[in-house]
C-alpha cells in the first residue's frame, strides 16, 4: 500500500486480488461481507454475530478458519483520535490517507514509529514532495540490526531530508485549525498530519473469548498443521502464531510471507489433507528509498534471549567482482552460535546483490528475488514447501 500512496493517480483498488463476486460466479463460494462474527459456540459448532445493518445471523460449520489478522497499534494519548492522525492497514485505511493528503493539500507528515511501515510510507510521502519526520520514543534507530549496518540506513533516510528524532517520547497531540502538533519532554513538532506507525497486535479476542489457547503476544495458538485447542478450528494468518525454525519455540512474526503459506496449508487440512509447517526465520525485507534491507534468523539479543552464545561479525565487500562496473558496497552482518551445532543467521545491506545462505541482508537493487528451499525447490506465491527456506 505504500508504493500506492506514493502515487496519486493510482486507484487503491488496484491492489484487490480478486473481489467477492468472483469467489461467488467462478468458484461457487458462499461470500459473505459486512458479516460481523462476535461469537463462536464450540459445543453447538456455530457463529453467530451481526450484519453491518444490524441484524443477527447464525451459521453452522463442521470445520472452521480463523484468519482475522492484525490491527495497527495505537498509543493512548490524548489527541490521538484527532482528525489527520492515522494508521494504514487496511485498504480504507490506504484511501483516507490518500483522501485525506489531496483534499487538505498535506506539506508535512510526522511519523510515529520506526518500522517497515513507517519506512516505506517515508519513501511514499517523500515522493509526493511532503516533508517528513520521524520520531520514537526509544534510542535505538533499530533495534535487531547491527549499530555499524543501522547507521548506513539512518544515514539514507536523512539523505532524503528526513528528520529523525531518537528517544523522545510523546506526551499528546494538539489540533487547531491549520495543523496537528506533537508534545513532549522538550519537543514539539507540528504537522498536517501524523502517521502512527508502531506496529500490529492479533486480532484474537474472538478465539479468546471462545476459551482457545493463545501464544506469543496474545496471538491464536496453533499446532504445524494451523490447528488451535480445538480440533476443528484452525488459525492462519497474523492472527496465529508459529515455531521459530531456529529455536523450536513458539513465535509471532506477522510477516506476509507466513501468512500466504499458512493460508495454503490451512485450506488443505481443513478439507482433510495433512500439511505441516515446519515453522518460521522472521525473514523480512523492505524498502528504504534506494536502499533495501532484509533479515532472517535471530539477532544477537534475540539468540542471546534463547540460550544461545552467538557471535557476530561484519562484512563489508562489492556487490560485483573488481573487474565488472556499476558494482556497489554491500555490508552482511553475521550473527552465529559458538556451539559447533549453531546457525547462523546475518543482516545486510547493498545496492547490487545476489545471496545464498540463511541470511540477514540489506542492499540497493532492482533485480527479481525468488525463495529457495534447502532442497532447491523454487516457488513464487505458490503453494509452499514445507521446509524452511533460504533467501537467495
Amino acid at each position: 500500500m505504500p508504493y500506492n500512496v506514493a502515487d496519486a493517480a493510482r486507484d487503491m483498488d488496484d491492489l484487490i486480488v480478486r473481489k467477492a463476486h468472483v469467489f461467488r460466479e467462478k468458484q461457487g463460494i458462499d461470500v459473505r461481507i459486512e458479516h460481523r462474527v462476535e461469537t463462536i459456540d464450540l459445543s453447538g459448532k456455530t457463529v453467530s454475530g451481526r450484519t453491518s445493518a444490524g441484524e443477527p445471523f447464525e451459521a453452522p460449520y463442521d470445520k472452521l478458519l480463523i484468519a482475522t489478522g492484525a490491527r495497527p497499534m495505537v498509543p493512548e494519548l490524548p489527541g490521538i483520535e484527532s482528525p489527520g492522525v492515522m494508521a494504514l492497514k487496511s485498504l480504507a485505511a490506504g484511501r483516507k490517507i490518500k483522501a485525506f493528503i489531496k483534499n487538505e493539500k498535506v506539506k508535512k507528515a510526522v511519523i510515529l514509529g520506526m518500522g517497515y511501515i513507517a519506512f516505506e510510507m517515508c519513501e511514499a510521502f517523500r515522493a509526493r514532495g511532503i516533508e517528513v519526520e520521524l520520531i520514537k520514543p526509544r534510542p535505538v534507530f533499530i533495534p535487531w540490526m547491527n549499530e555499524q549496518l543501522a547507521s548506513i540506513v539512518k544515514k539514507e533516510v536523512e539523505a532524503n531530508q528526513v528528520k529523525v528524532h531518537l528517544g523522545r517520547p510523546i506526551e499528546r497531540i494538539d489540533r487547531n485549525e491549520k495543523s496537528l502538533r506533537l508534545l513532549g519532554p522538550g519537543l514539539q513538532l507540528d504537522g498536517d498530519m501524523v502517521l502512527v506507525a508502531v506496529g500490529v497486535r492479533p486480532n484474537s479476542e474472538l478465539a479468546e473469548k471462545a476459551g482457545l489457547a493463545l501464544g506469543p503476544g496474545r496471538s491464536i495458538a496453533v499446532d504445524r498443521t494451523l490447528r488451535t485447542s480445538d480440533p476443528d478450528i484452525y488459525a492462519a494468518g497474523d492472527c496465529a502464531d508459529s515455531f521459530h525454525v531456529v529455536t523450536g519455540q513458539r513465535a509471532w512474526i506477522p510477516l506476509a510471507l507466513r501468512a500466504n503459506r499458512a493460508g495454503w496449508a490451512a485450506s488443505d487440512n481443513v478439507l482433510g489433507g495433512k500439511v505441516e509447517l515446519q515453522g518460521v526465520a522472521g525473514t523480512a525485507v523492505f524498502k528504504v528509498f534506494d536502499l533495501e534491507v532484509a533479515r532472517t534468523g535471530l539477532s544477537v539479543e534475540e539468540a542471546r534471549k534463547a540460550g544461545f552464545d552467538p557471535a557476530e561479525i561484519v562484512i563489508q565487500s562489492q556487490s560485483r567482482g573488481h573487474k565488472y562496473p556499476g558494482t556497489h558496497g554491500i555490508s552482511v552482518q553475521l550473527v552465529a552460535t559458538r556451539s559447533p551445532a549453531g546457525s547462523w543467521a546475518p543482516r545486510w545491506w547493498g545496492r547490487r546483490a545476489q545471496l545464498t545462505g540463511s541470511m540477514q541482508r540489506l542492499w540497493r537493487f532492482k533485480r527479481r528475488w525468488t525463495w529457495r528451499s534447502s532442497a532447491s525447490q523454487t516457488w513464487p506465491m505458490r503453494r509452499p514447501s514445507a521446509r524452511p527456506g533460504i533467501l537467495c
